[in-house]
């Protein structure tokens, strides 16, 4: 598989996929949970508050590592494995742009102050398990 089929897999799942667990660091040990993304291109974007656990734990280590795409119908299922660096991004329009009503139940709008957006850009990507193939991994 070239390199252009591999990032064109990626994209394929991470316009697909939106929602899977993405690890930080917590205490020296990983500390996973679940979290919808956006995607622009291989760069993820999720919306969370500003008082998580996960905010603190970025700041203290942005790195993280993130699953999408597993639909769970079985071997075979393709699914990327996705490593990045987190950082917070204060975009207003951005934050509008990725607003969805039902985050009503934690944010009063989009210029909520709590809101803030974690911008994760990829240091290390890899398409998983596709057909029971050996993972590819897309080069940067």
């Amino acid at each position: 598989m070239s390199q252009t089929e591999i990032k064109a897999t990626v994209e394929k799942i991470l316009k697909s996929s939106y929602v899977g667990p993405m690890a930080t660091v917590k205490n020296n040990k990983p500390h996973t949970r679940y979290m919808t993304f956006f995607n622009e291109g291989l760069k993820l974007y999720t919306l969370t508050s500003k008082e998580t656990d996960k905010a603190e734990e970025i700041e203290a280590n942005p790195f993280t590592h993130i699953l999408l795409g597993y639909d769970g119908e079985g071997f075979g299922d393709d699914y990327v494995e996705y490593q990045g660096k987190v950082s917070f991004n204060n975009s207003e329009a951005l934050k509008k742009e990725l607003w969805n009503d039902t985050m009503k139940i934690y944010f009063d709008g989009p210029e909520d102050p709590e809101l803030v957006l974690l911008e994760i850009n990829p240091t290390a990507i890899r398409v998983m398990n596709k057909k029971g193939e050996a993972p590819k991994e897309l080069e940067f």
